[in-house]
């Protein structure tokens, strides 16, 4: 990912946590030709130590006959925003900022026990804020059978690219204007790119 040096962040531990927070991302692989599939992919550290991406597709899906320890690109997106060049003290052009993280490894597939486990984390993480929180454990024999249907993949991750662009190479003046109007913008991810803004500028 071309990333110019203001914009580049290296520090692993805000990276994680993105990951961990923005975890619907799109998984990329070649083959004879380019094949992109939008879904849940899980960060994960094993007994090893080392972080991996874990998640599914449906058997139908013709991109995992391709898991066989390729390479392949899962890609996250953070809030973004138009940036007015009106909210700068000189002339220039407008932007966009936002927020990127490509994460690069080789894939396999999962054994079924291996899905299932991984099934049981990603239900329990997102059914724990539900008034009626369901478990796959309480599932009839009969919905249950539909995991048949899709196919588990594991990313053991060689290499991770962050891009935070957020106006850094601006002017304090500037900086804070833009945060200032980004927050006045009516869409959410104006708004949640300027409180990262603010908290990034205060440290």
């Amino acid at each position: 990912m071309y990333t110019p040096k203001y914009y580049k962040n290296e520090d692993l531990d805000e990276i994680l946590a993105f990951l961990k927070a923005n975890s619907f991302g799109i998984l990329v692989s070649k083959t004879e030709k380019l094949l992109a599939t939008h879904i849940p992919i899980e960060l994960i550290q094993k007994e090893d130590k080392k972080w991996y991406l874990q998640g599914h597709v449906a058997k139908g899906n013709p991109q995992w006959n391709d898991f066989k320890n390729e390479e392949v690109l899962a890609i996250f997106n953070g809030p973004h925003s138009y940036v007015s060049s009106s909210w700068y003290d000189f002339e220039e052009v407008p932007t966009w900022n936002y927020i990127a993280v490509h994460v690069y490894g080789k894939i396999r597939t999962t054994t079924e026990d291996e899905l299932l486990t991984m099934l049981h984390a990603l239900v329990d993480k997102y059914e724990a804020d539900s008034k009626d929180p369901i478990k796959l454990e309480n599932l009839s024999p009969k919905t249950i059978r539909q995991i048949r249907g899709i196919v588990g993949f594991e990313i053991e991750i060689t290499d991770i690219q962050a891009t935070y662009k957020l106006s850094q190479s601006h002017s304090d003046h500037n900086y804070h204007n833009v945060v200032d109007e980004l927050a006045k913008v009516p869409n959410e991810g104006s708004k949640e790119i300027a409180q990262i803004m603010k908290k990034k500028r205060s440290k």
